[in-house]
């Protein structure tokens, strides 16, 4: 079953709210709004990453969905990398409406760039922030990945934390290419449930990919959230707070799964930094 309805009666109850009211309107009348505010914007090593903060990011989010759509990436030293190997995967997040500096080397890099306050903006962090901001204002939202072990633990504990949370849609997809047939009883199954806001959980850089596919085909604000589904769902462990900050939450994570990101980390965190100083030198020199 693609969606997950359970409540719905009850909050149709609560009355038609500003996001139905979106939502009644034909696509063509549905306008995107590119940011809630504008924020300083800086590419790194080629990558935009907006130097937002979990307030604005939120707020954001919010204005997407009473847009009718928009796609927020979660930025990390993974995603920049493989966006230097893959143009077209680059220019797609890119043109996302907000791009959040998840990892802390390229919160640091908006500093080198001269965006003083920086901060960082962290994917699992962020999820629940949506997801309490949503409950506040009625909002419906949607989850999209994971297996289906870690989408129900995810959504029990998302309905703990917000009692009033509107969950419509919940789905774990299969480890495999959707048929032309199921994308579309997927795209019929999203529009169906009436969600505003879907957090996408299916890895870099297949979710951004997934969401860059979708995004004229769904009216809701799309978020690609990574290992946040793993991680809220207690699935698997999160970084000590001091290792996060120091930049390190890559290290927790190699030793935990050491077959699984023995590649990404040790390949592509050096081929960062390499890129990350030549351009600051190149920024230095101009």
């Amino acid at each position: 079953m693609l969606s997950s309805r359970a409540g719905r009666a009850d909050n149709q109850e609560m009355g038609e709210t500003a996001i139905d009211a979106v939502a009644l309107r034909p696509p063509a009348e549905r306008k995107r709004d590119p940011r809630a505010g504008e924020v300083p914007s800086r590419r790194v090593v080629g990558l935009r990453v907006d130097a937002t903060d979990y307030l604005h990011a939120c707020d954001t989010i919010l204005s997407h969905a009473e847009a009718g759509g928009g796609m927020t990436c979660i930025a990390t030293v993974h995603m920049v990398m493989e966006a230097q190997d893959e143009p077209d995967y680059r220019r797609i997040v890119n043109a996302a409406e907000l791009v959040t500096p998840d990892g802390m080397p390229l919160v640091w890099m908006l500093r080198a760039l001269g965006v003083r306050d920086a901060k960082r903006v962290y994917g699992p962090a962020l999820t629940p922030l949506v997801c309490e901001a949503a409950a506040a204002r009625g909002v419906p939202v949607g989850f999209y990945g994971g297996d289906p072990a870690t989408m129900h633990a995810l959504v029990e504990r998302m309905r703990e934390l917000h009692p009033a949370l509107r969950v419509d849609f919940a789905h774990s997809p299969p480890f495999r290419p959707l048929t032309v047939e199921e994308d579309a009883a997927l795209v019929e199954a999203i529009h169906d449930s009436g969600v505003r806001i879907l957090l996408v959980g299916l890895g870099c850089p297949k979710q951004e990919r997934w969401m860059a596919a979708h995004r004229d085909r769904l009216d809701c604000a799309m978020v690609g959230v990574g290992a946040a589904f793993d991680f809220l769902a207690g699935r698997k462990a999160q970084a000590p707070v001091f290792l996060q900050r120091a930049g390190l939450e890559w290290l927790f994570r190699l030793l935990h799964e050491p077959r699984r990101l023995w590649r990404r980390y040790l390949l592509h965190n050096p081929r960062f930094v390499w890129r990350a100083l030549r351009q600051l030198l190149r920024e230095r020199r101009a």
